[in-house]
């Protein structure tokens, strides 16, 4: 059968199959599993006949949401919250897994673009922190505390205003997307570039370690979260752009939906980074250096795990999830 037969006599079903999904046309679990299996004929069909057409990604992306459908209903006994963060978030980490890495790649390079940039121009620095930051920062150097800045407020007063601003910087990552990805691109482009900067200018000065201690206790979860919505923000960016099927509205709804999930996974992470910084990067200098070094790597271990390993372990068991494209 030729590809637009194939679509002419199932058109019809597959419509009904997507009002099944975003709630258009009520079903029951049975009803919806039952859709599932007629899915997945049609979708065999369309990887036998027509391996790379558009089609074959069209379905894959149906029957992983009616998939996604079942289970969550099946499982609403359960702990919602458990289910989220042990299910839902890793399946949607993996199936945009590209978008993850796109993220870490912009971060990377700009990091590495403020390095180079602090390190061949002496007023980027300033021009980037501001002069106000870069004196104090120099005159805590010479007190012989190059991260006294953070001992500034007290301790429930850094952490809420930490929190809070973090908060606020990572949604703006996110929801910056909805200018096609463009908006998240600069915000996470500023960000980074800001940080390179910044960590090239201790170095510059003569104290990296202490500032390594005095940044990257809090820092490693901080920044990886900003990291994560960043990728949130490209997700929603990319439903715009590239609805590939869909309509650009229900392909905005889906990419809303999922990458708003994602950003909503990490706020557990950044209020973790606000409480280490306002209690206890504070005192960085003064722990011993195992301490330090035991902090950092347990934090960035731990985030690194949920958002870059065990997205990969709960999609293995389920076999094989579809690819979102």
């Amino acid at each position: 059968m030729r590809e637009v037969a194939f679509i002419k006599q199932n058109k019809e079903k597959w419509l009904d199959f997507e009002a099944a999904i975003f709630g258009k046309a009520k079903k029951n679990p049975d009803e919806i599993a039952g859709l599932y299996i007629h899915l997945i004929n049609d979708l065999s069909y369309a990887q036998t006949y027509y391996p790379k057409s558009k089609t074959v990604v069209y379905l894959n992306y149906l029957a992983s949401q009616i998939y996604q459908r079942i289970y969550k209903t099946k499982r609403q006994e359960k702990n919602r919250l458990l289910y989220f963060f042990s299910e839902e978030v890793p399946l949607l980490l993996f199936q945009y897994r590209r978008h993850v890495l796109y993220a870490f790649l912009l971060f990377f390079m700009s990091v590495g673009i403020g390095v180079l940039s602090a390190r061949y121009d002496d007023d980027v620095t300033r021009l980037i922190l501001g002069d106000t930051y870069v004196n104090t920062t120099l005159e805590n150097i010479k007190d012989g505390n190059p991260v006294a800045i953070y001992k500034t407020g007290s301790n429930w007063g850094g952490f809420i205003g930490i929190t809070i601003n973090n908060l606020r910087v990572g949604a703006y990552c996110f929801i910056m997307g909805i200018f096609g990805g463009i908006g998240t691109f600069y915000v996470l482009f500023k960000n980074c570039l800001m940080l390179g900067a910044f960590q090239y200018f201790f170095y510059q000065e003569g104290v990296f370690w202490e500032s390594v201690q005095g940044i990257w206790i809090h820092g490693s979860m901080e920044i990886f979260a900003i990291v994560i919505e960043s990728a949130a923000g490209f997700i929603l960016g990319a439903s715009i752009l590239f609805p590939q099927t869909f309509s650009r509205m229900n392909s905005l709804k889906i990419g809303f939906r999922n990458s708003f999930k994602i950003f909503l996974s990490t706020i557990p992470f950044t209020i973790a980074a606000g409480f280490l910084e306002g209690f206890v990067t504070r005192y960085s200098l003064e722990m011993p250096n195992w301490m330090n070094v035991f902090i950092i790597l347990t934090t960035l271990s731990l985030i690194s795990f949920y958002y870059l390993i065990f997205p990969h372990i709960v999609a293995k068991k389920y076999n094989s999830i579809p690819k979102i494209v």
